[in-house]
């Protein structure tokens, strides 16, 4: 690995963790001695990129450091196109395109000896799923989760019947062949998970709900994954 590159990978290292990294810890995902590691991060700082802690302690990288960024590995560039062929062919209309956008972006972007990563990738997804349009918006759908609002949903299960449930959404989630939300049930006052296309109307009400989004959010992480949360 050149030593460029390597920079770029510790610095890239540090960024995956906010706990103290050793310099042992570095030089084995990298494959190289800690020596190197110490002289490398000796290197970083008097670069002026904020790297705090000592040797035999741990390293950490300060808050508010950014680098440019496109400035990905070709690793990086795989993974991300693969990424966003997969979002492109089981999302909604409007982040299947946002997906397509972004290979271009990456396309655009990246050195033109990369391009080929991206334009013919070596990894790829299966095809796209034939779903019927959803009956509800999703771009609302995401929204009021970023907002912690509720949502009425009236919903039929797969016995046919329809039922009205007050909801806080926390995530949309992607199985197999369908979308799911998952959301805390006022009415069963427990979490739940809900078929997209079960849902044959949401209203989107302004009405905040009385927890924190990364609290609720924490508490059904805590209790269910969102393939075992019992639907409705």
């Amino acid at each position: 690995m050149r030593r460029a590159d390597r920079l770029f990978q510790i610095i890239q290292v540090l960024r995956r963790t906010r706990k103290p990294l050793t310099a042992e810890a570095i030089a084995r995902e990298l494959e190289t001695s800690k020596r190197t590691i110490y002289r490398d991060i000796a290197t970083l700082i008097g670069q002026r990129v904020p790297i705090r802690g000592e040797a035999g302690t741990g390293y950490v990288l300060e808050k508010g450091f950014d680098m440019p960024p496109l400035m990905l590995t070709p690793d990086e560039i795989e993974a991300a196109v693969l990424g966003a062929q997969w979002v492109a062919g089981r999302a909604d209309p409007v982040l299947a395109k946002a997906a397509q956008d972004l290979i271009a972006k990456i396309v655009d972007t990246v050195p033109e000896r990369l391009q080929p990563l991206a334009l013919e990738p070596a990894s790829g997804t299966p095809p796209k799923w034939d779903l019927p349009p959803e009956s509800i918006d999703m771009t609302q759908l995401r929204a009021h989760i970023y907002a912690s609002k509720k949502i009425l949903l009236h919903y039929r299960d797969e016995q046919g019947r329809d039922t009205e449930r007050t909801v806080w959404p926390i995530a949309v989630g992607y199985l197999e062949t369908v979308r799911m939300l998952a959301a805390w049930c006022e009415l069963r006052k427990d979490f739940r998970s809900f078929r997209i296309d079960r849902m044959t109307e949401a209203l989107f009400l302004d009405e905040k709900y009385p927890e924190r989004r990364a609290a609720l959010r924490a508490k059904w992480m805590q209790s269910f994954s969102l393939n075992n949360v019992r639907e409705r």
